[in-house]
């Protein structure tokens, strides 16, 4: 186990390759607009 082990984390670091140990960064957080603007100018 180590820089040689494609099971782990810091093998996949030293390859350069993905996985469910190593998940790929998101650019972007994708969220909802807020629902509380329109049920104020409802009010």
């Amino acid at each position: 186990m180590g820089k040689g082990d494609k099971k782990t984390k810091r093998g996949k670091i030293n390859i350069g390759s993905y996985g469910k140990l190593r998940p790929k960064r998101k650019k972007f957080n994708v969220r909802p607009a807020p629902v509380k603007d329109a049920q104020e100018k409802e009010a």
